[in-house]
């Protein structure tokens, strides 16, 4: 089975070695995405919400590249920095997410660049 590594200028370059999203067969596998604004290189939001539509346009966008979309994801793993901005956080990733994929959802001490929330996505291509 081939793989297909994947990039968009549309989202946030990679911050180590590593690729956006691996498409292989009919599978998309994303990295993480935290809330980065592609046109600036920067972490410009500060609330939960804003930070996680930042992180779901960019998976978004990742997505597209490879032929896929939101809609097709099967499952997500989201890593938020404080659980008390669980609340917050499901009512935007709701708003992203209708398929409602399966998912894991952890606390975790500190994200890269100290963002609140980063979210990685497995879609059908």
């Amino acid at each position: 089975m081939m793989r297909e590594a994947i990039y968009t200028e549309n989202a946030p370059e990679a911050l180590g070695p590593y690729s956006q999203a691996y498409k292989i067969g009919s599978m998309v596998f994303t990295s993480g995405q935290i809330a980065i604004n592609p046109a600036t290189g920067e972490v410009e939001s500060q609330t939960i919400e804003e930070q996680t539509r930042q992180v779901c346009e960019n998976l978004s966008a990742v997505l597209e590249a490879a032929g896929s979309s939101l809609e097709k994801a099967v499952k997500t793993t989201c890593f938020l920095k404080d659980m008390g901005d669980f609340a917050a956080f499901n009512s935007i990733y709701a708003e992203y997410f209708t398929g409602r994929p399966a998912r894991s959802c952890v606390a975790v001490k500190t994200l890269p660049k100290d963002v609140l929330v980063e979210v990685e996505v497995i879609a059908e291509a």
